[in-house]
């Protein structure tokens, strides 16, 4: 519930504060008094869009203070719970204009965005006129209206949780049918080569040990002729031969030497033994530079075939058995990419059948509401001189979405037999005043500390209709606090506090201020309305009779 606002500079409006109370507010003034300020100030306070140039004239800045009591149940909790905002059983809204258009909020003396501000006013203020455009006269907004009547929460989650699992799988569908198109169109392709790969298996680091061996064999081509020639120099025509008979020869003259050959003879030995090993390695060598000269073909052969398939797909050859995978991959996948797609098929058939049964349940409980939310109206619509109307709402097919495959409009007919049509289009101001009127009631039966705001809501009607809205306007405040600008006398007379918004002009400055009336000033002001600028007796004597009820 609200119970002040103070509103600075804002304006024609220097300093004012306001106590509201329970139950029915009434405010009442002159046309340009100032009332659509008090709405203004109030808006801007909880976030809402409206005018841009708010703030006083020769003011710095504009503020506006409101501040609400919060049950411990209400929804706004949650809200300041999220934002990480204290919370306590009043809430303060603090915010400010200044002159060069910057905004700033607080909450309980913690800055906010203006998001917050509006998050929290949704369960705060109810803001209705004739012609507002918050959702009661907008066709888009009748949907949500009716599910929020209805309490179809959980119908819709499960509606939404449906469509989404839904879309998901058709995603996988359509991306997996775009991959085996793309792969058919490449079919030709991929078995010639994966064929390809396949007959050469190329295998990683191949290239590198290729290319070693074949620089090995053409090196040894190179040298085999200078080590052949070296190892026939140690050989038995050669080194071997010469050492060998240099021992016989020497071996048959060391008994006549009388043991001065021996030292050599022992050194021809030993050079015998390492003339042996240097053979064994020179020949060892040679085996090593042994090879087939097809076998270097081979070679080559290989490694250029492999390099030529690196070229051709544009890969390093170190990468051809990883790619010649990727390509066997995609081959395997379009082979059994009838098995996959079928599966994929089936998992969207399924999800459209979980879709279809959680729309039907949320049609028909749509459907039962509105029947609820028809008969609510016109038992509503009865105590305003509307019996003989007709509201209907209509819940049609539309396209499918995340919430559901319905669409909400509401009808009325003013008469009994007379074509039906949307609301603003069918009903006269008054009768859409009272149409509107209604609806608010049905639609906020159930909610809980908030606080609604009729702006002129009786506009276009007066004497005994104007009494009966006024009435209703009174019973609604027995269960919530009501503000409601008007400018019937019979709707102000209903009031359980009611302020008169005025003007004045001091010092070339016009201002706007409301002050809260005594009964004398009720009957005065009730008065005005009734008679225009002179009161006369029998204004009065109207004023007491509609305040004595």
């Amino acid at each position: 519930m609200l119970r002040t606002l103070e509103i600075r500079d804002m304006l024609i409006i220097d300093r004012l504060e306001l106590q509201f109370q329970p139950g029915l507010n009434v405010l009442t003034g002159e046309t340009g008094a100032g009332k659509s300020i008090l709405l203004d100030s109030l808006g801007f306070v909880l976030g809402w869009r409206g005018r841009a140039e708010l703030v006083r004239s020769g003011a710095e800045q504009g503020e506006v203070i409101a501040e609400f009591d919060l049950p411990a149940d209400h929804p706004a909790h949650a809200v300041l719970e999220e934002a990480g905002l204290p919370a306590a059983d009043e809430l303060i809204l603090r915010r400010i204009n200044t002159r060069d258009g910057r905004k700033t909020a607080w909450v309980n003396d913690r800055r906010c965005s203006g998001e917050i501000l509006r998050r929290l006013s949704e369960g705060l203020v109810e803001l209705h006129g004739q012609h507002d455009d918050r959702g009661l006269l907008n066709p888009r907004g009748h949907r949500i209206l009716l599910d929020t009547f209805g309490q179809l929460d959980g119908l819709i989650a499960k509606t939404r949780t449906a469509w989404r699992d839904l879309a998901k799988q058709r995603k996988a569908l359509a991306e997996t049918e775009a991959e085996i198109e793309a792969a058919r169109a490449e079919e030709d392709f991929l078995r010639h080569a994966v064929s390809e790969f396949n007959a050469l298996s190329p295998e990683p680091g191949e290239d590198e040990a290729l290319d070693k061996q074949r620089r090995q064999m053409q090196g040894a081509e190179r040298v085999r002729d200078d080590v052949s020639k070296g190892f026939a120099a140690l050989g038995l025509n050669g080194a071997e031969g010469q050492i060998s008979d240099a021992i016989r020869w020497l071996d048959g003259a060391a008994d006549g030497a009388e043991g001065r050959l021996d030292e050599a003879l022992n050194a021809l030995g030993r050079a015998a033994v390492e003339l042996a090993d240097a053979q064994q390695g020179v020949e060892t060598c040679l085996d090593a530079m042994s090879f087939n000269p097809a076998e270097l073909e081979e070679i080559e052969e290989r490694l250029f075939a492999i390099r030529a398939l690196a070229r051709k797909h544009g890969v390093l050859a170190d990468e051809l058995p990883a790619f010649g995978a990727e390509l066997s991959a995609r081959l395997d996948a379009l082979d059994n990419s009838q098995s996959g797609l079928g599966a994929l098929q089936a998992s969207v058939r399924e999800a459209e059948a979980r879709y279809e049964k959680a729309t039907t349940a949320l049609t028909k409980a749509r459907q039962k509401s509105a029947k609820t939310l028809d008969k609510a109206m016109a038992a509503e619509l009865a105590p305003l001189k509307m019996e003989r109307a007709v509201f209907e709402t209509c819940v049609t097919p539309s396209d499918a979405g995340p919430d559901g495959v319905d669409e909400v409009a509401f009808t009325v007919a003013t008469n009994p037999g007379a074509p039906s049509g949307p609301l603003n289009k069918i009903a006269s101001g008054g009768e859409l005043s009272r149409f509107l009127l209604a609806l608010k009631v049905c639609l906020t039966a159930e909610a809980k500390g908030l606080t609604m705001i009729f702006d002129e809501i009786d506009r276009g009607v007066g004497g005994a209709t104007a009494d009966a809205v006024g009435r209703r306007l009174a019973a609604l405040a027995d269960e919530a606090q009501v503000l409601c600008v008007t400018h019937s006398p019979q709707v102000a007379a209903l009031g359980g506090y009611h302020w008169r918004v005025q003007k004045s002009v001091t010092k070339g400055e016009t201002l706007s201020t409301v002050v809260p009336l005594t009964s004398e000033e009720r009957v005065e002001e009730l008065g005005r309305m009734l008679s225009g600028d002179t009161v006369t007796p029998e204004a009065r004597a109207a004023a007491k009779a509609l305040l004595a009820g």
